[in-house]
């Protein structure tokens, strides 16, 4: 592709050097960060407050959560992620499970004890009094009658993202009133919230408090934010925190880039290139080189940093591009927003027989060519020689 020759040629050689230096600006931002407190910055044009790691250190979290029960519902990626770092950090953080399944062999082998920190789901939600509902969302309609009960006056529900709240006529979630009812929502998979975490950083974060009973809801929502993971924290509602998650995963973070991939690749195949050329030009050079100059730079270091060719297509397709998918975005974000997509997760999502239906759907994309074809070229890159 001309954009990897570009590059090579215009940063002659530089772009392990820029993703170094980048990595070292990053490393030095996040020290920078550790020294901040909360501050109002300007994103584009728009000041927002931000609240960042050094507002709310470890000893300042566990004072604020002295006389609390952190009881962790749901352990599947987002829930385990935040639970062990939760407990890593000195926080009193329970599990709750159904015994012997799946996930309570893998709360076993993550070092959780029965009967100390592991409970069955009731025995933990007596105990709590911060809970944690990280179940699925078609999980959480499912369990809030059981759960419920437990919510009594003074406690603390804690979400990491609003659906089951904000699409409360299709959940039947409906926070009792004398309760605080609060959000944290990483940015990232449970298992990069961890695995940040374990590398001393921390990945980015929202928050937002639907009720405050205690007066305290935006402090501790802030301290366990920062405890379970977060690096810095920015506001939200949970409306808004609901209606961009969904958009963004059903678009340009998963949906979108799964389908832009494909209708790359299948056209370079209908002009006779090879399965192997196909996948480098649409996804290998894409992850492995552009992208993450991208996120170290952005788009204009990377138009300034290839050659006039590239540079010139870009400039002039990027548009055209933005046209054609706009429209898609459009509706995309009417029916997240008018609730068919929250609906149609409920009912998909919560079929008994939703694992083998996943399962198909899954092995389509995998047994595809393209993705088989990533799977011999991600073997030939030489970190996996």
């Amino acid at each position: 592709m001309a954009a990897s020759r570009a590059v090579r040629q215009a940063a002659s050689g530089s772009i392990r050097a820029a993703v170094v230096g980048a990595s070292r600006e990053n490393g030095m931002m996040m020290t920078m960060q550790q020294q901040r407190g909360k501050k109002t910055l300007n994103f584009g044009g728009s000041e927002e407050i931000v609240y960042e790691r050094s507002d709310y250190p470890t000893a300042k979290s566990q004072e604020i959560f002295k006389s609390d029960t952190l009881c962790m519902l749901g352990y599947g990626s987002q829930g385990r992620g935040q639970a062990l770092n939760l407990r890593d950090n000195g926080m009193n953080v329970i599990v709750g499970l159904r015994k012997e399944g799946s996930s309570w062999k893998k709360a076993l082998a993550d070092g959780w004890v029965e009967g100390k920190n592991l409970f069955d789901i009731e025995t933990a939600l007596s105990k709590g009094t911060v809970i944690m509902y990280l179940l699925s969302d078609a999980a959480q309609k499912i369990m809030w009658p059981k759960v419920k009960p437990f919510l009594t006056k003074g406690k603390t529900l804690y979400v990491a993202h609003g659906f089951s709240v904000v699409f409360k006529e299709d959940t039947g979630v409906v926070p009792p009133k004398d309760i605080d009812v609060i959000l944290c929502a990483p940015k990232g998979s449970g298992t990069t919230v961890r695995n940040l975490f374990l590398e001393g950083r921390g990945i980015n974060g929202s928050i937002a408090v639907f009720q405050d009973v205690s007066g305290k809801a935006k402090e501790r929502v802030c301290a366990l934010g920062i405890a379970a993971g977060c690096g810095y924290l920015y506001e939200t509602t949970f409306q808004k925190e609901t209606y961009s998650d969904l958009y963004g995963e059903r678009g340009i973070l998963m949906g979108g880039i799964q389908g832009a991939f494909k209708a790359q690749y299948d056209v370079l195949r209908a002009n006779g290139h090879s399965p192997s050329e196909a996948f480098n030009e649409t996804v290998e050079e894409a992850t492995q080189s552009l992208y993450p100059l991208i996120g170290a730079n952005g788009m204009d270091w990377m138009y300034a940093n290839c050659s006039t060719t590239a540079q010139r297509g870009a400039l002039d397709w990027y548009p055209k591009f933005e046209k054609a998918l706009k429209p898609v975005f459009e509706e995309l974000y009417k029916e997240v927003k008018n609730g068919n997509e929250c609906r149609r997760s409920l009912d998909v999502n919560g079929r008994p027989d939703y694992g083998q239906i996943l399962r198909k759907e899954l092995d389509i994309i995998a047994n595809s060519e393209m993705w088989k074809a990533g799977q011999t070229v991600r073997k030939l890159r030489p970190e996996n020689q």
